[in-house]
């Protein structure tokens, strides 16, 4: 398989939606996860709606199949890395005979290893003797294969850290607040899971009808919103301010003001922003042969 510019460009989104919405995602231990949060917006300029529910992985992957059933005109965002860095090393895990070639086959690989994990748990592939070597664990463990440094990037990564889009952290890494290693390696089980019956932008064809879901990164909704001291919402007021960058003068009456319920509110109101925006579908580094093996964050141009 080609993964540089001779495999052609990744194919643009040529379709509007009338939906939009955000999953703030979590890969903690247990079957409810309070770091779970769905918000739906009708629209740009329109207060999206937080559902208020405890939500699980599993309730997720249904809420998305029921939508895929209903063919939802709706772009969902899905806040945790599609893929593991792959160009810089020419493989996911490299050294390793049985490394995946690409990242459909990388989601297969994750949910069968991790198979008899409740509540699409990933802790067996982290423990796994010869892909642990590859990741930054807790208590001071950090394989031999995790990198110099904070560890590798998938190309999205590099540009978002380079260009100072936001802070992305490498998948690899397991440990510390801003480690989205976790989150990532369920949400691929999840993504198996769904068997192609909800489209996952840039790895598939522009489908004319249906949901679709694409990888987004809730820090740069945030600094699109114009938020300033951080991006964090943490009460009313602070959400209001979030929201009124993207024109949003009403900001939803929530039970509790948390990060992940905020996140999710104020970044289903960014891709509804921003999901018109030719460009953010086109980014000039994006092939088709990249897209296949490492994906794309939305809203990195």
């Amino acid at each position: 398989m080609a993964h540089d510019g001779e495999a052609g460009r990744a194919r643009p989104m040529n379709r509007r939606f009338r939906r939009f919405a955000c999953i703030d995602w979590s890969g903690a231990k247990g079957a409810l996860q309070k770091g779970i949060a769905v918000a739906v917006s009708d629209g740009p300029g329109s207060a999206p709606r937080l559902i208020e529910r405890l939500w699980s992985r599993e309730a997720v992957l249904d809420w998305l199949l029921d939508h895929a059933g209903r063919h939802s005109d709706m772009l969902i965002g899905i806040d945790f890395s599609t893929a593991l860095p792959f160009l810089d090393a020419g493989a996911y895990f490299p050294g390793w005979s049985e490394s995946p070639a690409d990242a459909r086959a990388l989601w297969a690989l994750v949910d069968d290893i991790c198979r008899d994990e409740l509540h699409l748990g990933a802790g067996a592939l982290i423990d796994h003797p010869e892909l642990s070597r590859h990741f930054r664990r807790h208590g001071g463990r950090q394989g031999d294969l995790f990198g110099a440094g904070n560890g590798r990037y998938r190309l999205v990564e590099r540009i978002c850290r380079d260009q100072r889009y936001a802070p992305a952290t490498s998948g690899f890494n397991l440990v510390g607040a801003a480690q989205v290693g976790k989150s990532s390696l369920t949400g691929m089980r999840m993504l198996h899971r769904l068997a192609g019956r909800v489209p996952v932008w840039p790895f598939d064809p522009p489908p004319a009808r249906g949901p679709v879901i694409v990888e987004i990164y809730t820090t740069i909704a945030a600094r699109q919103a114009g938020l300033r001291g951080g991006s964090k919402m943490r009460d009313a007021d602070r959400l209001r301010a979030g929201l009124a960058g993207f024109g949003i003068a009403n900001a939803p009456a929530l039970a509790r003001y948390d990060d992940h319920s905020t996140d999710a509110i104020l970044t289903a109101a960014w891709l509804a922003s921003a999901a018109g925006k030719p460009a953010l579908w086109r980014p000039p580094e994006l092939t088709r042969g990249i897209a296949a093996v490492e994906g794309w964050t939305f809203g990195v141009p």
